[in-house]
């Protein structure tokens, strides 16, 4: 029933989402949700039951992640002008922009969290004591958490100096990686499918590690950056000295 309840969490709050959005007239608002629905879930199943020490690391872990994110996105998307991803979506839409915008985009997006939170869920319910693998995932959560945390802080320093106003970001952990800070996100959800196998049915939860890291190198992330800067000349040269997702000596 657990999972029953998860779900009916996830629809409740991305239909409040969804209610705000359509006020705003702003689909963006979305991503605000997306990392606080993480964080909305883990502190439920939390105080669902007797909380151990692994989850309470857990909980950490997820409100560092998805608290930031979703700060940051707010800071970005509350008060602007809404994303043209989105504003592309309510050209295809025409008259049945509300419905299009409740299936497509929010109940699309609580089902990709619900997925990816399954290892949340898990261990959340198990009480045991921790085990080499919880030791093992904590430790590359943190590299990961590292690899987000300080590629954005280089990349937002780097936006903010006039000088650098249109150029490409090629120094820091960028020059090992296009997107590191993707990869560190990749990273962490490895961390926590790791974790997840010191519970039982852990196995289980591998799907989201697999899920959220197909996500950002084939779909959402990488190829959106990718697609855009494409035909620049100092893009082509940096592509082919730097890796594009997991970091690497430059070629």
């Amino acid at each position: 029933m657990i999972f029953l309840y998860n779900l009916i969490l996830l629809f409740i709050y991305f239909s409040l989402f969804f209610i705000i959005a359509q006020k705003k007239k702003n689909n963006a608002i979305v991503d605000i949700a997306w990392g606080l629905g993480f964080v909305v879930v883990a502190f439920y199943n939390y105080f669902l039951d007797t909380a151990d020490l692994r989850s309470t690391i857990l909980l950490v872990m997820i409100m560092l992640w998805g608290g930031r994110l979703s700060y940051h996105l707010f800071l970005r998307n509350w008060n602007k002008e809404e994303d043209f991803r989105y504003q592309q979506m309510r050209k295809k839409w025409g008259d049945k922009q509300e419905i299009k915008a409740f299936v497509n985009v929010f109940m699309s997006q609580m089902v990709l969290l619900y997925i990816i939170s399954l290892p949340i869920m898990l261990i959340m319910q198990a009480n045991m004591l921790l085990t080499y693998l919880d030791y093992l995932g904590i430790a590359i959560w943190v590299v990961g958490y590292y690899f987000e945390v300080v590629a954005d802080y280089q990349l937002k320093n780097f936006l903010a100096n006039p000088k650098n106003k249109g150029k490409l970001m090629t120094s820091g952990l960028w020059k090992y990686s296009r997107h590191p800070n993707y990869f560190g996100e990749g990273l962490m959800w490895i961390g926590i499918g790791v974790i997840a196998l010191s519970v039982p049915y852990g196995y289980l939860a591998l799907i989201s590690p697999l899920l959220i890291n197909y996500l950002l190198v084939y779909v959402s992330g990488v190829p959106l950056l990718e697609e855009k800067y494409k035909n620049r000349p100092d893009f082509i040269a940096y592509a082919k000295r730097t890796n594009k997702f997991i970091p690497g000596k430059r070629r």
